[in-house]
């Protein structure tokens, strides 16, 4: 096929967006401590966890069952040991 027909790909330099987690002093007081996950609370009707990094925590985005935010907790433990 002729190379100057074929369309180019849509959005050939778009920027990835990769996910930064927020940088809280606390999870908020309104926040329910579900139990028996270590890092997960539930807000608003979803799960986030809350990773104590430092002096601050570091907050998910929010997932629809906790079992989600405990493997994306224990991913940014293990991702911070790698980098110290």
């Amino acid at each position: 096929m002729n190379q100057s027909l074929m369309k180019p790909l849509r959005q050939q330099n778009r920027q990835v967006i990769s996910y930064v987690p927020r940088v809280e002093p606390a999870p908020p007081d309104h926040a329910l401590k579900v139990e028996g996950y270590r890092d997960v609370w539930q807000l608003r009707g979803k799960y986030v966890a809350f990773v104590l990094m430092g002096e601050h925590f570091r907050r998910s985005p929010t997932f629809t069952v906790p079992e989600s935010a405990q493997r994306w907790a224990a991913q940014i433990r293990q991702d911070e040991e790698v980098d110290e």
